[in-house]
């Protein structure tokens, strides 16, 4: 069947724009990195972009272009346009922190938040983005994150209970992929929001964890539309998304659609609570985030006050931000809990001496950051695994990328220093430097909570990686960090609560971790997400 004519002049013009666009990056511009070594293109079209997000080899394919060409490698991207691949600690400092100016999201990037995420943090740069961190702000600062700690508790036992009663039989194998999933949801929920979305009660998750969790394996399907996004208004992507015969960009319309009518959902209810007098009555007692902030939007304190459409984007970024990264680390620990016993062993130890001490179930906040053993095994997992394993950046002016360690160019000569012009798209790598054994020595390969217990390497503070958080990359770095604390509390006290209340083991079937944009559990027989896992009551 043929398109109907104004369907198939957008897509001719779309195809002679890609053919146009990689012609120029091909042919007629000058190309900077020559002399970078890297590998050759694996396609005229996405170029080496299948292999860095390839959802099963993409992390084997960054460990091996480092382990060949160093800290700084030349990769080809869509169209034939060059770009970097960075683990270099020098480098990762300049991008993250000393020239953060510079170094901002690519369009590509922005063009596809404004559409997941609207005006909300992830959808802006500059100005406009430290804006919108100052606003969110408050709710992770570290006195209004010790307030929460009793809201954590509480969430984190109803799924105490839930899976409690279904292992009150016996042993049972349980996918523990939608329940950290829908723990994440729910704690970001009452802790951020104000606001319940799933009660942990019926073995059913919420509409939204589900959509969001297959959001990032989605988006880096197709790295071609991606990159496209900027060249077309909004209203234009959505319809290019809408007509396009693509099943994950369908799928992709369907998720961005429930994030929709969700976040409006969250919004409606506090606006109708605060206007009834009854806040004090919601989950938070009105304190939380979303409440301050339609507080400023509803009674227009200020010159500036927060728009509705930021709200919107507020409620979109952190419940993404909350469901995808702190569950995916959540599930990395639980698998490798099931793996090492011992290490299960350790941390109830630990847990049951402090409570035994202080009197109480509840650990208090300040008590969870003096208990050695957990926060190691949390940093072993955090360095081992980073749940985002790199980050795109692109320089908005020529600059120069400083090398800690100098690499070797295609002509032989030592290269201590890169120049690197505006548009130049950068993948600077979360993972790679965490797994270094120039860093870490060479045991960095290696799960052992138990280095952390002792000095580390003098390596690791030489190399001054910009991470914040110990050393470890995973929550990126300088103002553009991941609000970590958050993140780190309630892992902590849903790994304590769980362990507390059953053993973990593994079960028979194999789960193999893929990474597209986030490292997530997958049956390797069938390739469709989950993290089976035998649950058995203490």
């Amino acid at each position: 069947m043929s398109l109907p004519i104004p369907s198939f002049s957008l897509v001719f013009f779309v195809v002679s724009v890609a053919l146009a666009w990689w012609i120029w990056n091909k042919f007629l511009i000058l190309r900077p990195f020559d002399n970078v070594r890297g590998p050759g293109s694996a396609s005229w079209l996405k170029g080496n972009r299948a292999q860095i997000w390839h959802p099963t080899g993409g992390i084997k394919f960054m460990q091996d272009i480092t382990q060949q060409y160093g800290g700084v490698v030349r990769l080809e991207g869509v169209f034939g346009v060059q770009e970097l691949f960075v683990s270099d600690p020098l480098a990762l400092n300049s991008i993250s922190v000393n020239d953060t100016s510079i170094w901002q999201l690519p369009a590509e990037v922005l063009a596809t938040n404004v559409v997941l995420f609207g005006e909300g943090l992830p959808g802006t740069t500059g100005e406009a983005h430290r804006k919108h961190r100052k606003e969110l702000n408050p709710v992770f600062s570290k006195a209004h994150i010790r307030e929460l700690t009793p809201v954590f508790y509480s969430v984190g036992k109803q799924l105490c209970e839930a899976i409690s009663a279904i292992v009150k039989a016996g042993p049972q194998e349980i996918d523990m992929l939608p329940w950290t999933a829908r723990v994440s949801l729910e704690l970001i929920g009452q802790g951020g929001l104000g606001y319940s979305f799933d009660k942990l009660t019926e073995n059913k998750p919420d509409e939204y964890a589900s959509a969001v969790k297959d959001l990032l394996p989605l988006l880096f399907q197709n790295p071609v539309a991606r990159a496209l996004a900027p060249f077309f208004p909004l209203p234009l992507r959505r319809l290019l998304a809408k007509i396009t015969p693509s099943r994950s960009l369908q799928a992709l319309v369907r998720i961005i659609h429930v994030m929709e009518l969700s976040s409006k959902k969250v919004l409606h209810s506090k606006r109708t609570a605060m206007e009834n007098g009854e806040e004090a009555e919601q989950i938070g007692g009105g304190k939380d985030l979303m409440s301050a902030l339609l507080r400023a939007h509803l009674q227009h304190k200020g010159a500036n006050p927060v728009p509705e459409s930021h709200l919107l984007g507020h409620i979109n970024a952190l419940i993404f931000g909350a469901v995808d990264t702190t569950s995916s680390a959540l599930t990395r620990m639980l698998h490798i809990l099931a793996q090492y016993p011992d290490v299960q062993t350790q941390i109830r130890k630990e847990s049951s001496t402090m409570c035994e001490r202080l009197g109480t179930e509840d650990l208090p906040f300040d008590t969870l950051s003096e208990m050695p053993y957990i926060d190691a095994f949390l940093r072993e997992i955090l360095r081992l695994y980073a749940p985002v394993p790199v980050v795109l950046r692109c320089a908005v002016k020529d600059t120069v990328l400083p090398l800690y360690n100098p690499t070797i160019g295609k002509d032989g000569h030592e290269i201590k220093e890169i120049a690197v012009p505006a548009g130049t798209t950068v993948f600077a790598s979360l993972l790679i430097p965490n797994i270094s054994t120039d860093i870490w020595g060479e045991d960095a390969m290696q799960f052992k909570p138990e280095r952390w217990l002792s000095p580390l390497p003098g390596t690791v503070a030489n190399a001054r990686l910009p991470g914040i958080y110990s050393h470890l990359m995973s929550f990126w770095g300088g103002g553009s960090a991941c609000l970590f604390q958050f993140s780190q509390l309630e892992l902590k006290i849903i790994i304590l609560l769980v362990l507390k209340s059953f053993r973990l083991s593994l079960s028979d079937k194999v789960v193999a971790w893929r990474a597209s944009g986030l490292q997530f559990p997958s049956l390797s027989e069938t390739g469709s997400l989950g993290l089976p896992l035998i649950v058995e009551a203490l």
